[in-house]
């Protein structure tokens, strides 16, 4: 198998420092070509492996992922710069193998159709193949979940591609798969160059590929996979609204908002980016957001416990600063104080949260992905100017409204064009519920039966009784 990169080599820049924190040789192609016949000899065994096996293996690599929580945990922080306090994932991985697990039974169970004396008609969940599972940096451990467990709980084998910001993250992974008793082949890490990883998907070597990442990224591995006939599921970024009314619990929606546009340091998919409020209400919700995002301190990662460390590089700094600058260059105002030299010496990377006022959908601030600690408020006049404004996107991944009238927040969720809608909550990526998007925010759910369904392929059964 032929490789235009392979004796390149990668590294992580921690956004804690500026030091280097790891480099890596990207896989090459002797490396890939064994990957790819362990994976194909061993999907076969895998598939027809009984569902409750499958399930211990999974069962036992979440706890020996759990065993590894404190290195995991501080490649976290080095890696993306996320508070040490705050970097354990490894309990929502544990809580995704087992709703995962309560699901699967009847999920991936045969399902009856009708039948009569001599015909039997019935359909069965099987294993598609071999799965690329292309992670983002963001959320390293938990998305695990959601790009190894559910794939290979439904019968398939998985080749996994973490970002190149969290190598990390996946070599433990594979050591805890290794030591949880995983046969050779099921799961296997390969890092891997973006245009090898788009290479592999043109030339159809993957029955499917599971992606989470940016909509610039969802995009070429779609056109990768272009005539390949690759089942291509795509959880991607997101410009996520909330509108609060009239009738809102003002000090609920602050706070929950504050939580929902500063946790991870604004770097969630489904991170709130666009708050809309009622003019009635608007100055009494500012002023509880500005006394809310003062408790959202900023601070080493590692050396203090702060609620926000730095973003994940120097580049993402610089963006958020730019949409910013240029928002209140257009006449949006900040409301936070900010102490310029101490930010300066503390480095690139990091960004304090802030909230803007007066900003309006001609902003870049207010159309494109900002993926950081700022709060954007326009004021609206009500539920039709609301709903306009939130569907005014090309992302659609969640959605929030803010009222104590469930049954009008209910009604106006119906109308928002998202994947999902919350009603007084936001920044929640539900484990009971299908995740995923509309829009440029993706292709495919995630979570228990509509995640275990979509990795599976349905095989029917015609089978006839003879004499």
């Amino acid at each position: 198998m032929p490789s235009h990169l392979s004796d390149a080599t990668f590294t992580v820049i921690s956004p804690v420092d500026g030091s280097v924190y790891a480099t890596r040789p990207y896989a090459d192609a002797a490396a890939i070509a064994t990957a790819v016949d362990r994976a194909n000899t061993a999907r076969a065994a895998w598939r027809r492996t009984p569902l409750s096996e499958r399930l211990a293996v999974v069962h036992r690599f979440a706890e020996e992922m759990t065993a590894r929580a404190g290195p995991l945990a501080e490649a976290v922080t080095w890696e993306i710069g996320r508070p040490l306090w705050q970097a354990d994932e490894t309990p929502r991985l544990a809580l995704v193998a087992d709703l995962l697990a309560d699901e699967a039974a009847t999920a991936l169970a045969d399902e009856a159709y009708p039948s009569d004396e001599t015909i039997r008609r019935y359909v069965r969940h099987t294993g598609s193949g071999v799965h690329l599972s292309i992670c983002a940096w963001n959320y390293p451990t938990a998305m695990l979940g959601y790009l190894v467990m559910q794939p290979l709980i439904a019968g398939n084998v998985v080749i996994f591609k973490h970002s190149p910001q969290t190598p990390v993250i996946a070599e433990i992974a594979e050591d805890a798969f290794r030591a949880a008793g995983g046969p050779e082949g099921v799961f296997q890490v390969l890092h891997l160059s973006h245009p090898e990883a788009e290479r592999l998907i043109g030339a159809g070597v993957f029955s499917a590929v599971n992606f989470i990442g940016s909509v610039a990224g969802g995009r070429r591995v779609h056109a990768a996979a272009a005539g390949t006939f690759t089942d291509v599921h795509l959880e991607l970024g997101g410009k996520d609204p909330a509108y609060v009314r009239a009738d809102a619990d003002i000090a609920l929606a602050a706070t929950d908002i504050a939580e929902g546009s500063y946790s991870n340091a604004g770097q969630s998919c489904c991170s709130v980016e666009r708050i809309y409020v009622d003019a009635a209400v608007h100055d009494q919700f500012v002023d509880a957001l500005v006394a809310a995002t003062e408790t959202w301190t900023l601070g080493h990662p590692i050396t203090e416990k702060p609620m926000v460390g730095p973003v994940v590089r120097a580049s993402a700094a610089d963006q958020i600063r730019g949409m910013t600058d240029a928002a209140v260059a257009s006449g949006a105002r900040r409301l936070m104080p900010a102490d310029r030299s101490k930010l300066t010496e503390m480095g690139p990377t990091y960004v304090a949260p802030d909230v803007l006022v007066g900003v309006d959908h001609s902003m870049q601030i207010m159309r494109d992905e900002l993926f950081g600690p700022i709060a954007c408020v326009q004021t609206v006049s009500g539920d039709d100017e609301a709903l306009k404004l939130m569907n005014d996107s090309s992302y659609g991944l969640s959605a929030s409204v803010w009222t104590r009238d469930i049954e009008r927040g209910i009604a106006l969720a119906d109308e928002v064009e998202a994947g999902t809608v919350y009603v007084n909550r936001c920044d929640h990526a539900d484990l009971y519920l299908p995740w995923g998007g509309v829009k440029n925010s993706g292709i495919g759910r995630t979570n228990g039966r509509a995640g275990l369904l979509e990795a599976s392929i349905q095989k029917a059964y015609h089978v006839r009784s003879v004499a």
